[in-house]
């Protein structure tokens, strides 16, 4: 029997594709792991530099894992395990799916190889492409669907952190290894100058998933929310700006921090965002190129929202809640510098199409104020994978618009992301918000 006889909360859309279009992206995305993949050794794909990043072997199992768990062993009739042993390696924090081999112990399965690792996702794809090729997807409930369709966007989520995960290991290693060579750099037209502020009416707005197309649980209901006049940065905080905040001394200046934020630089003696460091007196910063310079016009990335909110206490300003973010989006095209681009690092401001906000999408997650909680109304899907989202409503931040990294067309208006305050191994970046007077 499939998982549910209905399409679970944790994964909405309004009109389900047809199985071939389904099956042709859960086939795309399934290769595109692969490809990301590809560049690295087996042994970079087996160690893990800290608690947060874990291995790219283990990224691409348990994206495998979870359709044999959650689709393939309850859908597929005569389905054939492929190991007993990798529901203990590969589960990430789905507790009522039994124990686990700890996060910051995933660096230490260096069995299974990574060989053996693609053989799985080999032999779960096999397993997948019967679901298509026997009828089952098209002759099952709309629940089945609507797992795989959950399972391409869960696999697009850890493509992402496959790629920040890798850049924090190379940027530990002394020799300051590239996930591939520098591209060539692309002419920029746009604001180079200083970011101009854009006026957005108070009133009620209705916030979240709409309808249309895939969503996450967290999304949604769909509510109300009453707004103040406010004023949002055309584009996001650049590495220039944040060379004149540490030029400042902002690094230093308590009455700039939160508590925990002032308490967490100095534990962690941070004196620049993430992957920086001097190099004869000029800040470089590692990235998925290697070690390159600073760019002063592209957006400042890999910071905390500790940082996020002192840097706009500097500036006189705040950072916007994820509701005036959402609001002020209404009308830009999901699209921007994505994964898709091959960019694989922000870039500067250029114009959109769309209105005069720029970077609204793509290039860096852009931190809010808002607490990663719970919308009225909002009820985790029933079993196992009701743990997906709602059990992490807690003590994080919401950030908003996708980055560099974010598969293409995995991102929208009312995507919500979380991370604790004081994380900032992922592109995430700042964009300033202000009171209407």
């Amino acid at each position: 029997m499939p998982p549910s006889t209905s399409a679970p909360t944790i994964s909405r859309f309004e009109s389900q594709p047809g199985a071939v279009d389904l099956n042709d992206r859960l086939r795309s995305s399934r290769r595109l792991s692969l490809a990301l993949a590809a560049p690295l050794s087996d042994e970079d794909q087996t160690v893990q530099p800290m608690d947060d990043a874990s291995p790219t072997k283990w990224h691409l199992a348990h994206t495998t894992w979870f359709y044999e768990s959650f689709i393939l062993k309850p859908s597929l009739p005569g389905y054939r395990e492929f190991s007993p042993d990798f529901d203990y390696c590969f589960n990430s924090y789905y507790e009522s799916k039994g124990n686990r081999q700890p996060r910051g112990r995933r660096g230490l399965l260096t069995r299974p190889s990574a060989e053996a690792v693609r053989d799985y996702r080999a032999h779960v794809d096999a397993a997948l492409e019967r679901l298509f090729t026997e009828g089952i997807v098209g002759d099952a409930p709309d629940g089945l669907a609507a797992f795989i369709e959950l399972g391409i966007n869960h696999e697009q989520q850890h493509q992402e952190l496959l790629l920040t995960d890798i850049l924090s290991l190379f940027a530990a290693q002394p020799l300051r290894p590239a996930y591939r060579a520098p591209a060539p750099k692309p002419e920029t037209v746009g604001s180079g100058g200083e970011a101009t502020f854009v006026a957005f009416p108070g009133g009620i707005r209705a916030i979240g998933y709409d309808g249309a197309g895939f969503s996450y649980d967290n999304e949604g209901p769909r509510h109300e929310v009453l707004l103040y006049p406010y004023r949002l940065a055309d584009r996001c905080v650049t590495n220039g700006e944040w060379l004149s905040f540490i030029e400042a001394g902002g690094y230093r200046d308590p009455l700039l921090w939160l508590a925990d934020g002032w308490a967490t630089v100095n534990a962690q003696g941070w004196e620049a965002p993430g992957y920086w460091e001097q190099r004869d007196g000029v800040w470089h910063q590692m990235t998925l190129e290697g070690l390159l310079p600073v760019d002063p016009r592209a957006p400042v990335t890999h910071v905390s929202y500790y940082e996020a909110n002192a840097f706009a206490a500097w500036a006189g300003k705040r950072l916007p809640t994820e509701f005036e973010w959402e609001a002020a989006s209404e009308g830009y095209a999901p699209r921007g510098n994505d994964l898709g681009s091959g960019a694989l690092r922000p870039r500067a401001a250029s114009r959109s199409p769309d209105g005069p906000l720029m970077q609204m999408f793509g290039d860096v997650w852009e931190w809010t104020s808002s607490a990663y909680l719970p919308y009225p109304g909002y009820r985790p899907a029933p079993g196992a994978v009701g743990e997906y989202n709602g059990k992490f409503m807690v003590s994080q931040n919401v950030l908003r618009g996708g980055s560099c990294a974010t598969a293409p067309g995995h991102i929208r208006a009312s995507y919500r992301n979380f991370f604790f305050p004081h994380q900032r191994w992922q592109f995430s970046g700042v964009r300033l918000a202000e009171d209407a007077a």
